[in-house]
């Protein structure tokens, strides 16, 4: 992986750079420098994504998938018509996740995008329904499902939940994909996650009891964390990707039985990491992982410098099971409960870990005891000729 930084009087990017075979996977996080409106932020953040897009002679249509993590998403739904606009000037299309998750750099938004620069053909995209991005690749169909909402009458997180889950699965199968197949990563943003919390488990497994998923089969790789859309009836906002035209041996759930339990001995339904295996790489995916050991219990209670050392531990063994380490993770969110605990976990990462793109933000985790989750993306480079590349 390579890391740079390119930092400015107004913005600061950090990106992490993947190639082989002609074909670059980039993360790039962006924050600016000051603390301007919200509109201004906004613009900074876009002007410099498309410059840096410019500067390295990358195609706009390579762009893939953006999120912004904003501090007031109901006094800041503007970003979604500013996002159109300015998608439709070029930059042809890419999938849009908006939450409210403050950002603790003292800025009200910070943008995460992802970028596929294929040298040898145009990236082919096409938008799906709403809210939805369809990359179709070397016979790969790669699906970026976002802002995923459900019946706004409808307000128990368990119902909401369950209809998210619908609303996928229902978009997959037109496209011949399943949830139990293809979906390989879901991001659950959850209003008031202490009380709404227990329903979105309770949801989410009995969904993955009507597709036959459970403890002998297999669950996907998630984080459920607070997090906020503009409607305040939303309880529960999904983003989700999908990849079709895989074989079930191209992927892999991950384990660290000397770190972490299962995650159903404590009655949840989700896997600590899935990787996914291409001709020329594989992809990691680490749920939001927190500080726990393989009993399920908490570690370091109330000593969130213990805990964000303990993450990345287990974080590590999970990398370690796709035979990756730190070295070859692209992005990292780091979710913090307490903004009082900002300025430990800065210095954490200012000394660990400094080139890896990474955004903190406020965003309380599932448990009350767990100070702090992080999650990670990573590309190692293999080769297995059986596979079609990426």
């Amino acid at each position: 992986m390579e890391y740079n930084k390119i930092t400015n009087n107004k913005t600061h990017l950090s990106e992490a750079v993947f190639k082989n075979n002609n074909v670059d996977e980039t993360h790039v996080m962006i924050e600016v420098n000051d603390s301007d409106c919200f509109e201004n932020q906004l613009e900074l953040l876009l002007e410099a994504l498309e410059s840096y897009m410019g500067n390295r002679d990358i195609p706009k249509e390579s762009l893939v998938f953006t999120r912004f993590f904003v501090s007031d998403f109901a006094n800041q739904e503007s970003i979604l018509t500013t996002m159109k606009k300015w998608t439709g000037n070029g930059i042809q299309h890419c999938a849009l996740s908006v939450v409210q998750q403050p950002p603790l750099n003292d800025t009200k938004v910070v943008l995460w995008a992802y970028i596929i620069n294929d040298k040898n053909q145009k990236t082919q995209k096409n938008l799906g329904k709403e809210n939805e991005l369809v990359v179709k690749r070397n016979g790969y169909t790669h699906v970026w499902s976002t802002l995923l909402t459900s019946d706004y009458k409808t307000l128990t997180s368990y119902n909401q939940t369950f209809g998210v889950f619908e609303t996928l699965d229902k978009s997959l199968e037109d496209k011949g994909m399943n949830i139990k197949d293809n979906c390989i990563r879901t991001w659950l943003f959850v209003k008031d996650v202490d009380f709404n919390y227990e329903g979105v488990v309770r949801s989410r497994s009995s969904f993955f009891d009507k597709l036959d998923m459970n403890i002998d089969s297999h669950f996907i790789a998630s984080t459920g964390i607070e997090g906020r859309h503009a409607n305040p009836n939303v309880n529960v906002l999904m983003d989700a990707y999908s990849v079709g035209g895989i074989a079930e041996e191209q992927v892999k759930f991950l384990v660290a039985p000397t770190h972490l339990n299962p995650t159903h001995e404590y009655g949840v339904t989700f896997e600590r990491g899935t990787s996914v295996d291409y001709g020329d790489r594989r992809h990691i995916f680490i749920s939001g992982t927190a500080s726990i050991d393989n009993k399920g219990e908490i570690v370091h209670t109330h000593n969130v410098s213990a805990q964000i050392e303990r993450a990345i531990l287990n974080v590590e063994a999970l990398l370690k099971d796709a035979d990756a380490t730190m070295e070859d993770v692209s992005q990292l969110i780091i979710y913090l409960r307490d903004v009082a605990d900002k300025k430990v976990i800065s210095n954490y990462f200012e000394s660990n870990f400094t080139d890896i793109p990474k955004v903190m933000v406020l965003a309380p985790v599932c448990r009350p005891g767990w100070l702090i989750e992080v999650e990670c993306m990573a590309i190692k480079k293999i080769e297995n000729k059986a596979l079609k590349n990426f």
